[in-house]
């Protein structure tokens, strides 16, 4: 009968990075941008920008074949991260007749504590940018 092998103990192993030296983890802008996406739409009465086009909000673009604004679809994100310091900007639209700074206002502060949770980055500033105000009631749930 043998004896299964022994792993090599730290002693035997040159150049083996030392655990008591923290690292670092990178998160991309991307990565940030779309987790802030998302947390807007876990608030209530925000949801995707209104379609662009050269800048300028097309009305009826859902006619003309560009996606419609809804508080269904993701919002425009973008983000700058700096160490552990991040800036975001959004596009939403906001759900007709809530108000628009009360809406905001909400979207912000969810914002930053849902990124502040995942990612431990601390948000500097949140801009945003009503793009629409959606006056369509949603369709109800499909039963299952």
């Amino acid at each position: 009968m043998t004896a299964a092998p022994q792993p090599p103990t730290v002693e035997e192993v040159p150049d083996q990075a030392d655990d008591t030296v923290p690292g670092s983890i990178t998160i991309a802008d991307t990565v940030v941008a779309k987790l802030a996406s998302r947390a807007v739409l876990e608030t209530a009465d925000a949801g995707a920008a209104a379609a662009r086009l050269l800048g300028q909000v097309i009305p009826g673009a859902g006619h003309l074949g560009f996606r419609q604004t809804n508080l269904t679809g993701l919002p425009k994100a973008s983000a700058q991260v700096n160490g552990n310091v991040a800036f975001i900007d959004l596009a939403i639209s906001v759900r007709w007749p809530a108000s628009v700074p009360q809406v905001t206002a909400a979207v912000r502060q969810h914002v930053r504590e849902r990124l502040t949770a995942l990612t431990g980055l601390t948000i500097a500033e949140a801009r945003i940018a009503v793009t629409d105000l959606v006056t369509e009631i949603p369709p109800p749930p499909r039963a299952r």
